[in-house]
């Protein structure tokens, strides 16, 4: 099974960048994209239905937003759309869907990096999620969460770690929380099960030549309960043609299609 992972950083730009020709030639099983910045009635042309996949849309009330979905080839039992939380539900950043025991998750944890404010608000989501967490664990359920989870883990996940601690992104608080994601909570990072290598980054600021120089921070995942950790075979950052200011994160699991 071939599951990308990508933050568009605006759908409709990402295809005039030539998204969905390359989409094409990846032969993926599922595709989570996040920041769509576009509401549904936007994304009606047929080239945001890629053909043989299902599609499932999550899309900000406000224009120009957020916003997730998923393309599918795995037949789909159930769809989750939000959280139930009305604040964050409002701005797009949960879509789920069932196939058979494996659930695929496309998550856009907020970013704090504008405000104080917003930063405030990404505590809170952290802050809620955590519980949403610890639910899914106990379920009877394997869970691949795919996403932009807006921070950056360890030193080795962003190349100016000693400039960036009191940034969001790279806080305390935020590395803490990580650090109880993958390990009180037992989730995977499923990236790091197959490349432990420096310099592995999906996202540059468009500062800088941040792109050129590969100042970058690794800040999308493929987060995993533990008994998928072992179907883990690959995986990659696709830097050959630019969509965004992310890159995709394509892996292959040893899970039947």
């Amino acid at each position: 099974m071939k599951i990308i992972t990508l933050n568009v950083n605006g759908l409709r730009s990402a295809a005039r960048k030539g998204f969905y020709d390359w989409l094409r030639r990846q032969d993926a099983d599922v595709v989570c994209l996040q920041e769509l910045k576009a509401q549904e009635h936007q994304l009606a042309d047929s080239v945001y239905r890629p053909r043989g996949y299902g599609c499932w849309l999550h899309c900000a009330e406000k224009k120009g937003y957020s916003g997730v979905a998923i393309y599918s080839r795995l037949p789909v039992d159930a769809v989750q759309v939000g959280l139930g939380w009305e604040d964050f539900d409002a701005e797009g950043r949960y879509l789920q869907i069932d196939s058979g025991k494996l659930s695929i998750v496309s998550l856009y944890l907020p970013s704090g990096s504008s405000s104080e404010q917003r930063q405030a608000a990404k505590f809170d989501f952290m802050d809620r999620f955590t519980g949403v967490l610890k639910s899914l664990r106990r379920k009877r359920r394997e869970y691949i969460i795919c996403g932009d989870w807006n921070i950056a883990h360890n030193t080795i996940d962003l190349k100016n770690w000693r400039s960036n601690q009191k940034n969001s992104g790279f806080l305390p608080e935020e590395r803490a929380w990580m650090d109880w994601l993958y390990g009180k909570a037992g989730y995977v990072d499923a990236f790091r099960v197959v490349n432990r290598e420096p310099e592995q980054y999906t996202w540059w600021s468009n500062r800088g030549q941040a792109w050129a120089k590969n100042v970058g921070w690794r800040i999308d995942y493929q987060v995993v309960t533990p008994a998928i950790k072992n179907a883990v075979r690959a995986a990659r950052i696709y830097k050959d043609q630019r969509f965004s200011d992310h890159a995709p994160l394509i892996m292959d699991y040893d899970i039947p299609a």
